[in-house]
Parts: C-alpha cells; structure tokens; sequence
C-alpha cells in the first residue's frame, strides 16, 4: 500500500520518465524515417486533440477574443513550433541524451533574457555564477578544443530551441498567465495553433509516406499523446497537487531519464565527460534559483525550471 511519502515521488518519477524519453521518440522517429518537420506537425497535432479532450471533459472553453488567440501564436510559435522543429532537428545529428542536457539549459536561458530585458533584478552573484557554470558545462559536454567541430549545427539548433523556450515563457507570462481563462484550455488552444503554425511547412516538405515503418508511427504517436498532451496536464496537476517545487524537481532529472534511455535503447556513449557536463550544466540552474529572501511570484525562470519537451 502505497504511503503519502511515496505518492509524490511516484508522480514525480512518472512525470520526468514521460518529458525524458520524448528525446528518445524523437530519434526513434528519424531514424525510422520521419522528417522534422513531419515529427513537429504530428506531435502538435496528436498533443492537441488529448488536450481538447481533456479540456472538453473537465468542460473548460477555449478562448473566443481574437486578442487572446494573437498571444496564443505568439506563445505557440516560440514554446512549441520552433522548438519542436529544432529539437528535430538537432538530432539528426546529436545523441537523444546529449539533446536532454541541453533541454535543461532553458532556465539559464530564461535568467539571462530576463537580465537582460529588466524582469530579473536583485541578481546576486551566486546567479550569476549558476549561469556561467550551467553554458560552461554545456561547453565540456562537447569540448570543441577536442574534437573538430564538435558544437555542430545540431548542437546550435538544440540550444537555440531552449532558447525559444525561454522567450514563450517570458511572452506568456507577460501576455497570457492570470487573465481568466483556465491553464488546460489556453495549453489546448496554444497546441492547436501550433499545428496550425506547422501545417504550412508539411505541404512544402510532403506528406507522410503511405508505407511508413511501424517504429516511427509509435515513436511518433507516444510522443505526441505522452510526452506532449499528457505530460502538460500532468504537469499542471502536479503544480496543483504537490507545489511548484515538486515540479521543478522534474526539471532536474529530465536529462538522467534522457541520457539512461540514450545509453541503454540507442547504445548511446555515455562517458565521464558527458555525465561531469551534465551535472555542471544542472548544479548552474540550481544555482540560477537561488534567492536570498522569501522567493517573489514566479519569474519566467522559475517557470522555465518547470518545462519540459512538451510545453
């Protein structure tokens, strides 16, 4: 029988193996076959229709104002097009593991956009010093003074997807948080408008081959529904149920489920100078959080130390 100890923490490992292994679908898919873009599209697709069916259960109303909707594509574009594009992207020629790492980078990101735009103030140094740390952990996992170009034009788009995520959380929190329309609703619309947004570049690139390998439609299909759809509402119910700081902690253990799932299905390397980057890169973003007073109302990096693939 299961304790009020354990309950949380069987969430929470539940929550970080869904949002961790969307890595690993993710490279599942192409190598069997399916295009960025393609991946993109059918995930925002398949994230939308279990989050409108969500939302049509608990019977929450999608947004009607035309002003709400031009924030949603904004949000939509910047959290889940572009990021899903370049996630795709990326490892194309980036391991799954290696992709998780830099997933986490998204709070750094998140702190220095808002440094630089003034919604960050009281830095103190220690902050400072979490996000020099966390992009110079990033720079030992590839160590380009090793290997001849090492921080690859994979490696550029899984970074610069992060930082798309950090600008959507700060647009969303500026445009869209606390103006009356429920959490699951406005996730539900900003999925729609995402596979509205990547509806254009299927029709250039093609559309899905008619004989496609069974592996990248499941890949695809737990992606989309998983670790996307199902992984954002689970998110939220976590932040309702258990706090924000049981959340966050799934933040921290999205790259140890991406690179075990990276090393033992893709037989991904997994050596010391992978692992002592990646904890750098995480002790940086431990570092980003730290506050010396009573926390204020959740920054847009506190809501990026709680995102995961799917957002």
């Amino acid at each position: 029988m299961m304790d009020g100890r354990q309950g949380p923490l069987i969430r929470v490992a539940g929550l970080a193996l869904l949002w961790g292994s969307a890595f690993l679908w993710i490279k599942l898919a192409l190598n069997s076959g399916l295009t960025p873009f393609q991946i993109a599209f059918v995930r925002s697709a398949l994230g939308a229709a279990v989050l409108l069916v969500l939302a049509r259960g608990a019977r929450r109303r999608l947004p009607r104002d035309r002003g709400t909707w031009r924030h949603l594509v904004v949000a939509a574009f910047f959290c889940n097009a572009l990021p899903f594009l370049l996630f795709g992207i990326g490892e194309r020629t980036v391991g799954s593991g290696t992709a998780g790492i830099l997933h986490a980078t998204t709070p750094l990101w998140s702190v220095l956009l808002g440094a630089v735009i003034g919604t960050e103030r009281g830095f103190h140094p220690v902050r400072w010093g979490g996000l020099l740390a966390g992009f110079a952990g990033t720079v030992v996992i590839f160590a380009p003074w090793q290997t001849a170009g090492a921080l690859s034009g994979g490696a550029l788009a899984l970074l610069g997807a992060s930082a798309s995520y950090a600008v959507g959380f700060a647009y969303m929190g500026s445009r869209l948080t606390g103006r009356g329309t429920g959490v699951l609703a406005l996730s539900a619309a900003q999925l729609v408008a995402a596979t509205a947004l990547a509806a254009p570049a299927m029709l250039v690139t093609g559309p899905v081959p008619a004989h496609l390998d069974p592996r990248a439609v499941l890949a695809v299909a737990v992606l989309g529904i998983c670790s996307t759809g199902f992984t954002i509402y689970l998110s939220f119910r976590l932040v309702a149920d258990e706090g924000a700081t049981s959340a966050a902690t799934v933040g921290y253990l999205l790259p140890v489920v991406s690179l075990a799932l990276g090393a033992v299905v893709l037989d991904e390397e997994l050596g010391p100078r992978v692992i002592v980057g990646a904890a750098v890169v995480l002790a940086g973003v431990a570092a980003t959080r730290w506050h010396r007073r009573r926390p204020s109302p959740a920054t847009a990096a506190d809501t990026a130390a709680l995102a995961g693939p799917g957002k």
